[in-house]
Parts: C-alpha cells; structure tokens; sequence
C-alpha cells in the first residue's frame, strides 16, 4: 500500500516578516491543556502499524505517528503546552487519536472531526534499507481541510506554530490552509517552526522545492534533515545546507544528520552536536522527537547550544523502542540520560 500523491496548490505570497519577534520562557515543567499555548502544530496524525521482529515479521504494534503529531507530543513530554490543527474521521482510529491526546495533555480543541472522510493510516517495515513507509491517507480528513477552518485567534495567541513538508504536501487545499496559517502566525508575531519531511510519494521534487524554498523564507526555526535540504538543493555538505537555509531566512536552523548528529545554527552562532549514544532499533518518528524536544527546550528559555544537546539525546534515546510515539522520552528520563553522559 503506497501513498497516494496530490497536487498542493500554489505558494501564496509571502508577507514580510516579523520583526523583532521573540520566544517568551515558560515555566511549565509539564504538559497542560487550556490558556495560552507555546507551540500550536497543524498537520496530519495518523494511526501506525508498525512490523515487530515477532513472529518472523508477520506481527504489527498498533502505535500512533504523524510527523505534527510526534512532534507535538515529544514537546509535551518535555513540558511545553502544545496543541493541535488538524481533523479525523469519526471513527474508531479518531478517537483513538482523541484519547492518545487527552493522555499526553496535547490540547486537541482545534482538531475537527469530518464525518465525511477518514483517519489516515500507516504502515512501517524494517529491512536491510532500514524502515520503509506504506500509507493510506488520500482522501483524509485532514487533507481536506480549508484555510476558513483554521483557528487564527489560536494560533495568534501562540509562542510558535509548527508545520512540516508532509503537512502542505497532502493535498492542494492542506498546502493553501498551511500557508494561511504561516501568514496568520507572522501576523501576529508568532514565530514559525518548519521541518521538511520530504516524501516524494506525495509531490514531485520540482514542487517540493519550490514550496519548501518559499516557506523557508517565512520561517524562524528550521529543523531541515540532510537528506531533505540536500535532495531538493544539491548542496551535499552539511554547513553549506546550514548556510542556505539561514540565506532564504530562517532565523534559527537545526540540521538533522541522523547518526551523524546535528548542527545548530543562528546568525550568530554555530554548533556541530555529537551523535547521543543509544541502542537503535526503531528510528521511525527520531526526527520529529528532536524537532519537539528541540522547540520546547527554546521556548522554555534554553541557549541554542543546551537545546541542540537536549534533543539530540532525547532522538536518540526514541529509536530504542517501536514505534514513533511510545518511545519518546520523558524531560526527567533526557535528563537523567544526559547527566549520565556527562
């Protein structure tokens, strides 16, 4: 089962950006529903078969995944208040959905159910290329929502808006919603967190770099992955990608190299961050645990350097389990992990 590809529709013009804009520190030591909101992350979550090493690779652990949806809960267990954009089916795997939430203190008030359509699925598989994606998401409640849905008094009252690659590259009507969120945010004054999640199933190359460009120059925080950047730029050297994203103008930039580690990033500044030691088993959902401990440690008033280190260690700590969700770690267990390595 593959995924299905829709046309997003075309960039809309970007607004001049925010000045001045900063990130206010919480104090917030663990997730909670209701007030202001540090980060409000629109995208797609999904339920996730994902194949164990059980019964000769015949056996699914039923998990949750979504790159929004990790990232939103991987920065609610380190203590930021997170929401959610977005909208299920009313069907069983919604309301599992709801419920995942409700555990995880991830406000779920601005998530719509649309009778009409269906929660998105996902299945994971693990061989010698390491994991592969198959979905059933064309279609989906998600993917058809509309920018007149978007909660703009949320997310204007936001510290951050979250939005990944995945959550324009749906569908054409998602792309547009994306987008009118951006503006609403910068708007605003909020800032903008974007991860690329490139996945070519769900638009060309040429299409994706065009969008990705475009909202990069709307962004304030970029969590680009080497593989991403470098596919969609050429540029095959680390630093260079760093350099070109903080061009277009993202305010602040965190490359993701996998095994390799990160690099953090600002005008200013500039860190390579060693790989965490771990026992990976798992990596599905790795990068979107980073990119939530990563903004939920920014928010909470962390210097760049301390974020980087943060969430480098709690990615890794997230791929020695199954699954994108229940593996990721808790604030005390990254703490603990790092006080370790020290």
């Amino acid at each position: 089962m593959g995924e299905h590809a829709a046309q997003p529709a075309q960039p809309a013009e970007p607004a001049e950006p925010a000045q001045g804009a900063r990130l206010p520190a919480t104090t917030t030591s663990r997730p909670q529903t209701g007030g202001v909101l540090d980060i409000l992350a629109y995208g797609e979550p999904m339920v996730e078969f994902n194949q164990t090493g059980d019964g000769n690779g015949r056996l699914y652990l039923q998990g949750f995944g979504g790159d929004s949806s990790n990232f939103a809960i991987a920065a609610a267990r380190q203590g930021a208040r997170v929401g959610y954009v977005s909208a299920l089916g009313d069907d069983a795997n919604g309301r599992m959905l709801r419920a995942l939430w409700d555990a995880e203190g991830v406000d779920h008030t601005s998530v719509l159910t649309d009778a009409a359509a269906f929660t998105a699925i996902y299945f994971v598989t693990h061989g010698p290329r390491g994991h592969e994606f198959h979905f059933f998401r064309a279609g989906s409640a998600a993917s058809r929502l509309t920018p007149a849905q978007l909660p703009r008094e949320r997310i204007a009252a936001a510290k951050v808006l979250h939005l990944s690659g995945i959550s324009l590259a749906i569908s054409a009507s998602a792309c547009d919603t994306g987008y009118a969120a951006i503006h609403g945010a910068r708007e605003a004054g909020v800032l903008v967190s974007f991860d690329t999640n490139l996945r070519l199933k769900l638009w060309s190359i040429d299409r994706a770099r065009a969008v990705m460009r475009d909202v990069l120059r709307l962004t304030d925080i970029a969590l680009p992955s080497f593989d991403d950047v470098a596919a969609i730029t050429g540029i095959d050297d680390p630093d260079a990608l760093v350099d070109h994203c903080l061009e277009l103008g993202a305010r602040t930039v965190a490359l993701k190299l996998g095994e390799r580690g990160a690099i953090v990033a600002d005008a200013t500044q500039r860190h390579r961050i060693a790989p965490f030691p771990c026992r990976p088993v798992d990596a599905t959902g790795a990068g979107d645990t980073f990119g939530g401990a990563f903004v939920a440690r920014l928010v909470a008033g962390d210097a760049l350097l301390d974020a980087g280190r943060y969430a480098a260690a709690a990615a890794a700590l997230s791929t020695q389990g199954y699954g994108a969700v229940a593996p990721i770690p808790r604030a005390a267990e990254v703490r603990a992990a790092l006080e370790a390595g020290a």
